[in-house]
């Protein structure tokens, strides 16, 4: 993949006006991820119009809730035509193991194709002393999302989200053909901001990653076309 395949920018806006704005300042940008704020915002509206615009889809939910519950929404999600889907891998084998079965089902009623469904091990958020002490996860960080990550495998998911400090680890266990899409990339010349468990865009690919979901870097920049081309020009000399 080129890095314009690879880099996923978020739209981490209130409005569908906002998004469409910042999908206009950043012209080159092919993939662009809706998470739940934009998405509760504008509804489905909003992935039809990126999808007019021939750019491709990170449908960012982390849908989390009973089996039946997950069915269906992501059976609904993958009429949209988007790309990748987020579930929870805590949400159990029960509730993963149909899922894939179900976006295709859901494509089929609208005649595109099926999303990739990857499965959230633990927001990039969250460190380990966060793990142990207010979720009381009794293992190690790496251990828990070995865990989630296999057992999203395990139950057909195409890949996983993880933070670019867990891909090696996971790349090497889990197999070259499952996806793992790194959020909370953060360039050295970047702030790290709210993210605890980050590496740079080289560092990540290196590492293993397939997506890296870069943000703040891009749309706080004082040029953000400028800054996307940048990373760019970064991931290219890894070639």
């Amino acid at each position: 993949m080129t890095p314009q395949d690879q880099i996923i920018v978020p739209l981490d806006v209130s409005t569908q006006e906002e998004a469409i704005q910042l999908v206009d300042l950043l012209p080159d940008v092919l993939f662009w991820k809706v998470g739940l704020e934009l998405f509760v915002s504008a509804g489905p509206a909003i992935l039809s119009e990126l999808k007019a615009r021939q750019k491709k889809v990170f449908l960012d939910l982390k849908l989390h809730d009973i089996p039946n519950t997950m069915l269906g929404a992501c059976r609904a999600a993958a009429g949209y035509g988007i790309d990748l889907l987020t579930v929870h891998g805590a949400a159990g084998r029960h509730a993963l193991i149909g899922l894939p079965m179900a976006a295709t089902e859901g494509a089929a009623r609208t005649g595109v194709l099926p999303p990739k469904v990857i499965g959230v091990t633990l927001l990039t958020s969250l460190d380990s002393r966060a793990l142990a002490f207010e979720l009381r996860v009794p293992i190690e960080l790496p251990e828990y999302v070995l865990q989630l990550a296999l057992l999203a495998r395990d139950s057909g998911l195409a890949g996983t989200v993880c933070s670019a400090q867990e891909a090696a680890n996971l790349r090497r266990v889990c197999g070259d053909d499952f996806l793992l899409v790194c959020p909370g990339i953060r360039p050295a010349w970047s702030e790290a901001g709210d993210q605890r468990r980050s590496l740079t865009p080289a560092e990540a690919i290196q590492a293993g990653a397939n997506y890296l979901v870069i943000g703040r870097p891009i749309t706080s920049a004082a040029q953000p076309l400028e800054a996307y081309h940048r990373i760019c020009d970064e991931l290219s000399s890894l070639v």
